[in-house]
Parts: C-alpha cells; structure tokens; sequence
C-alpha cells in the first residue's frame, strides 16, 4: 500500500507552513489513492508538551484531515531506534563524542560552514572521548560512504535550487556539508536523522513530502537507509510559507498560529487560499 506522512513535532503551535505541508500531503495522498498517516515526532523530551499534541489533533481535524489510529509516537518506539543504532555501531561505524557546541565552535577553521545539523562537527572525538561526560553517538561519514556504496534519491517536488528526477548523492557533499552527523544525542537515545528513516520504513512510507529546508538531509536519510537496510522512499520537497520579510515560520510565530486564525472566524478553506491551495 502506498503510503504519506505528515510529522509535527509537539514542541508549538501549528502555523501556515505546518498546514501548507500538512494539506500538501493530504492531497497528495487523496489524488493518487494512498494513505495519510500522522506521527508525532516528541524526541525532544524539553520541549513537548502535551498540550501542543493535543493541538494538532484539533486543528488537524478541523482542517479536515483524518488518519489511522493509533498515532506512532517517537517517545514509544525508543527499542527500535536502539536497535538501528547497535546495528550501526556493531558494524564499526559509530564513535561516541562528548563535545559541546562551543567545543565545535572553537575547533572549525570557518565558523560559517554548516549543513544539515549547523556546524560541521570536527571530528575532534574521534580519538576518543571521555567516558565520564555525557555522550552523544557520532557516524563515520566516511567509512559509511564507502559501505554503502553509490547513492541517489527520486524526487518528484524540487529542491532549493530546482533540484527533480533522480539525484545523485555526492559523497564529498556528506563529508564536507554533513559531516559526522549525530544519531544519539546526549539528552536522547537517538536523533532526528536516525529516528525518521527508522519510522518511515516501519510505517511503510512510500512517498516522504516534507519543505525544501529539509532537501539537504535527504542525502543523509539515503545513506542511513542503505546502511540499515530500509527501503527508500520517493521525497516531494516543496517551497515554504514565509513571513512579511522573507523569514520562515518558526514555531514562536504565534501570529500565524492556525488556532489564531480558526478564533478569528476563518474557515479551512480560507487557510487553503492563506498558503496558495485550492479551496475544496
């Protein structure tokens, strides 16, 4: 069965951009006859809050979207996250790291650079890490590129720079923008990169649509998915709602919070129009 996903994470209210992209894949899915899931990605432990689950639920629903039950939550599917990571370290690939951001920091040549995750991590722990500070997991980029071998990915939305079709992986772009990118933080067993490939395979996500300010993990995601041995899914990577000047929404943007409109008196097809989509 084909399969979309839409994956808030708990951590805010719900804005345009959330109901551009969740209303994209809704469509999506109702146009070629697959189905919408829902997860709730809640890793950040710090930040989640029930209170903005439950939210999304609502405004969800009142934007007429419906999905199966029960919802995959990521604070209950830990075991299978650990298990990838055991996958990932037992084959050499992984090395735990106790480095701080300002570690990170003081370490770059160039404070600029950054990918995926911001600064491009060093390598600094690479010899070894202090066993009594806390710990993040680290991948080898480049022993894993040379696992898993050539790359690429079918996308059939765009990417920032119009990027479609089938796209090439570009080992020295995961080295030099990726780096050794973390799969368990130290305040959680795993991380966003190595918790959505484990769901999306799990869930049997067939096409992955998501904004184009996630395009430059994508790369990422093909690798960990060869390295674990999960099916790759075709990506639909699609512009952004912006604010007056430019900016993408945040979740502080509370002045486009879907709730702050519904209280307002619009209707869901007047969201539909906000963010350039048909009303239905």
């Amino acid at each position: 069965m084909h399969r979309e996903r839409f994956a808030p994470s708990p951590t805010g209210r719900l804005h345009l951009g959330h109901a551009y992209s969740a209303l994209t894949v809704w469509d999506a899915a109702q146009a070629a006859g697959r189905q919408f899931l829902l997860r709730i990605e809640d890793i950040d432990a710090s930040r989640a809050r029930p209170e903005f689950e439950a939210a999304i639920y609502d405004d969800l629903r009142w934007l007429g979207l419906s999905w199966p039950e029960p919802v995959l939550r990521q604070s209950d599917n830990l075991a299978a996250y650990a298990t990838a990571l055991d996958r990932l370290t037992t084959g050499g690939l992984t090395y735990p790291c106790t480095c701080t951001r300002r570690d990170i920091l003081s370490a770059m040549d160039d404070p600029q650079e950054g990918g995926p995750d911001g600064p491009i991590y060093p390598g600094t722990c690479r010899a070894g890490a202090d066993p009594d500070k806390p710990q993040a997991i680290r991948l080898k980029m480049a022993e894993a590129i040379a696992m898993a071998g050539r790359l690429s990915f079918a996308e059939i939305g765009y990417g920032p720079d119009g990027e479609t079709g089938q796209i090439p992986v570009d080992p020295d772009w995961l080295i030099q923008h990726a780096g050794d990118i973390v799969l368990a933080r130290k305040d959680a067993p795993t991380s966003y990169h190595l918790s959505v490939v484990v769901d999306d395979a799990a869930q049997g996500i067939t096409h992955v649509t998501r904004g184009e300010d996630l395009f430059s993990a994508t790369p990422v995601h093909r690798l960990l998915q060869t390295l674990l041995g999960l099916p790759a899914p075709i990506y639909r990577h699609h512009g952004l709602i912006r604010d007056e000047a430019g900016r993408r929404l945040a979740k502080r943007a509370d002045d486009k919070a879907i709730s702050v409109f519904r209280d307002d008196g619009a209707t869901p097809d007047d969201i539909r129009l906000m963010v350039g989509l048909q009303a239905r």
